[in-house]
């Protein structure tokens, strides 16, 4: 791929939250031609998510919370329905970062979960990509009401619902975060609840 690209030119827009830049470079296209081209790239590092899921109960754990990107282009769907997830933190595992989400977001303390997508959400715009992962609960593991950090101005609503609904919700439009749908979908084609006889 190396050979297709030169003389890359990174421009700062913004780096009041995240980083935004313009990347301008030479592109070798498949006729031979080299043309200048010119992109924005944001950079808000890596991301994390799992979704919580109990055998017994055939329940999952999903979380409500605004989100104003939405809010500005479709103000009616911005309360968003989510599986756990967060930012991956400098010198953290995506691992170590989701069990400690875990237990600010929803109140439940694991110890363990699986990964088992890597993607990126966004990739025409965005560096970040998210590692997705199942992981296990029961009632005991319950510590804490959840609800997000206060000083990160989080106010994050713990569902608990059967696993058919939330396939329902996502199949009626009702959940509409793609780390939510993937996971919801590896659930369900690797039949990691199964329905009762």
């Amino acid at each position: 791929m190396s050979e297709n690209i030169k003389n890359i030119v990174h421009k700062t827009l913004s780096k009041a939250w995240a980083t935004l830049l313009q990347i301008d470079y030479d592109y070798k296209f498949k006729d031979g031609t080299w043309k200048r081209v010119s992109r924005e790239s944001y950079d808000r590092g890596n991301g994390t998510g799992v979704l919580l899921y109990n055998i017994e109960k055939r329940t999952v754990i999903l979380t409500k919370q605004f989100r104003m990107p939405i809010y500005e282009t479709n103000p009616d769907e911005a309360m968003s329905l989510e599986v756990c997830a967060g930012a991956i933190d400098k010198n953290q595992s995506p691992e170590s970062t989701i069990i400690r989400e875990v237990e600010e977001e929803v109140g439940y303390k694991i110890k363990e979960v699986k990964k088992v997508l890597e993607a990126y959400m966004s990739p025409g715009a965005l560096t970040e990509k998210m590692y997705l992962f199942i992981a296990p609960y029961t009632d005991a593991m319950k510590i804490n009401e959840g609800g997000g950090v206060a000083g990160e101005h989080e106010e994050i609503e713990v569902l608990e619902m059967p696993f058919l609904k939330a396939l329902k919700m996502m199949e009626s439009g009702d959940i509409r975060d793609a780390k939510t749908i993937m996971l919801l979908q590896y659930a369900q084609m690797n039949d990691l609840i199964k329905n009762k006889e």
